[in-house]
């Protein structure tokens, strides 16, 4: 254990990984290496855990010139030449973030501001990089010296396989990844996203501090089990693991009065003092307990909040917008929904869209109840929102990932799409968001260049779950085919329109069914699912709006 103690302070140290006996890890295999990081196989040793880094790094793919200790040894006097390392001031990319200490000694917290310089000069590309003082810290108290350091780091910068992300370095990828992980905590925590937005005016905001949970306020020794599995299996472990801390938050602090003015410094302060309620090994176990979505799902999903963001022409560190001046009360006005309540539904939706600002596009109070003009004025518009106030004060809604014109591919017939973002909510009497699912039908297999033949399905037919595809070629269902132009056959089902109706397949056994003249509808309600109906079981419609979304 000596080579590996240089820049270690063993008095900050687990006494644990100093008593047990030394291990060897012989085995390759993926699945193998996935299941003991898990374990923490190599997490009692420190030697071991040490070895077990350098040989998980060494195995990185890298772009051909990638900086080596040897270059460290080159440029570092030159660079920090005699000044004091604790006193050497960072730069820019990574946006004065925390650096922590964890259990190093005095020469290795100097030891990290000293590499973070040398990295800022081989990687001139960097301009956001916010883990980056986290990530060295962890590492110095494996390797033997800084140089050793420095190497195995900007391996995992230099990462050029690109199904294998592992740290964000511009800040287009780190605010694309904030987003997906509020996506993700919209669906996966539902109870803590809606404490979130019950206490914060801007839920993105809460959900940017995501890495800073894992890289900043998380002790050492959950952190360093935390890198075990993500050099083993990548950036998803991130996600699962914040996930599972917001989780941890919500069921821990849930019905407790706020020990700040700021939800942020409360999840800060709770990761930070994590050891009083949460082991690492629940924590971990929590994490993959989780049904998350592929690593090639959370891909595309990453794909889509950039190219949101470029085209609002958000690259660089900027202030964040406010959802309220995304739904803002002076250039917002609704029959049906108050300021309050649309922002509600705009905490909701994807965030990629949430940085736009909703246009009426369609009100029967103008419009007429013509099925015909709704859709007319609903075409060319993805995604709407849809309204519904009913004679009876209910107030209920859809969200519509799919353009209406999707429609045309069935010619008259009943045509099936949309993606598995659709989901149908209620506001009054109370509110409530149901998960999304599909309108049940076997013709429903077929893809959109098969001849369709779908006779209208009774709505109350619905199927929790998703459209069975090839399980190693399914793209996300939370997804837009034509927002990546992919094959129609890995869209799923979840709305339906003709001349004569329209059907919205909700979630948890929910639907919509409204008639040609907008002037009737009725709902379906899967008794299986523990929850209230979505409306009256058949209604008559007071006021129908749609909604689009303005940059």
């Amino acid at each position: 254990m000596d080579e590996y103690n240089r820049f270690v302070d063993w008095d900050k140290m687990d006494v644990t990984v100093q008593s047990q006996d030394a291990k060897e890890l012989t085995c390759t295999e993926f699945q193998e290496l996935k299941q003991l990081a898990r374990q923490g196989y190599w997490a009692k040793n420190h030697s071991l855990r040490a070895k077990v880094y350098h040989k998980l790094i060494s195995n990185i793919p890298c772009r051909t010139v990638t900086p080596d200790a040897n270059v460290y040894r080159d440029i570092v006097v030159k660079i920090v030449g005699k000044r004091n390392s604790s006193s050497l001031p960072l730069p820019e990319f990574v946006d004065n973030s925390l650096v922590p200490t964890y259990c190093l000694n005095a020469e290795g917290i100097g030891a990290v501001r000293k590499i973070i310089l040398c990295i800022a000069n081989q990687f001139p590309d960097i301009s956001f990089c916010p883990a980056l003082p986290s990530v060295i810290a962890l590492l110095l108290h494996y390797s033997k010296d800084e140089a050793e350091c420095f190497e195995q780091v900007c391996r995992i910068l230099a990462c050029n396989d690109p199904s294998k992300r592992l740290i964000d370095q511009t800040f287009l990828a780190f605010e694309s990844s904030c987003m997906t992980f509020g996506d993700l905590a919209n669906k996966y925590c539902q109870a803590a996203h809606k404490l979130m937005v019950a206490v914060s005016e801007d839920v993105l905001e809460v959900y940017s501090d995501w890495q800073r949970w894992l890289f900043g306020e998380l002790p050492m020794v959950y952190i360093a089990r935390v890198f075990d599995v993500f050099l083993v299996e990548g950036y998803k472990v991130l996600y699962r693991v914040a996930l599972a801390l917001l989780k941890f938050f919500h069921k821990v602090r849930a019905g407790q009065p706020m020990e700040s003015d700021s939800i942020q410094q409360d999840i800060r302060a709770f990761v930070r003092d994590i050891a009083k309620s949460v082991s690492p090994e629940r924590l971990l176990e929590k994490a993959f307990a989780i049904r998350l979505f592929s690593r090639k799902e959370i891909q595309l999903l990453q794909m889509a909040n950039e190219k949101a963001l470029q085209q609002k022409g958000i690259t660089v560190k900027q202030k964040r917008q406010n959802v309220h001046l995304a739904v803002h009360a002076e250039n917002f006005k609704s029959e049906i929904v108050s300021v309050k309540e649309m922002r509600d539904i705009w905490s909701w939706i994807p965030e990629r869209f949430a940085l736009c600002q909703p246009l009426l596009l369609f009100t029967t109070l103008e419009h007429g109840c013509s099925l015909s003009r709704f859709y007319s004025h609903s075409e060319g518009h993805e995604p709407t929102l849809l309204l519904i106030k009913t004679t009876a004060k209910e107030v209920c809604g859809a969200y519509l990932s799919t353009d209406w014109s999707e429609r045309r591919r069935g010619g008259n017939k009943l045509s099936f799409f949309g993606t598995g973002e659709c989901f149908v909510f209620r506001l009054q009497p109370e509110v409530e968001r149901y998960e999304w699912v599909i309108i049940k039908h076997p013709e429903l297999a077929t893809t959109s260049s098969e001849p369709e033949n779908h006779a209208s399905p009774a709505p109350s037919t619905l199927s929790s779950g998703s459209v069975p595809s090839d399980p190693s070629d399914r793209l996300s269902p939370f997804l837009s085919a034509r927002h990546f132009n992919l094959p129609s056959k890995t869209a799923s089902m979840f709305m339906a329109g003709s001349s004569e109706c329209i059907i919205i397949g909700g979630g948890d056994g929910q639907a919509l069914y409204l008639d040609a003249d907008l002037n009737h509808g009725r709902t379906s309600h899967c008794n299986t699912f523990n929850n209230q109906p979505l409306c009256s079981e058949s209604f008559q419609i007071s006021i129908l709006e749609v909604w689009g979304f303005r940059d």
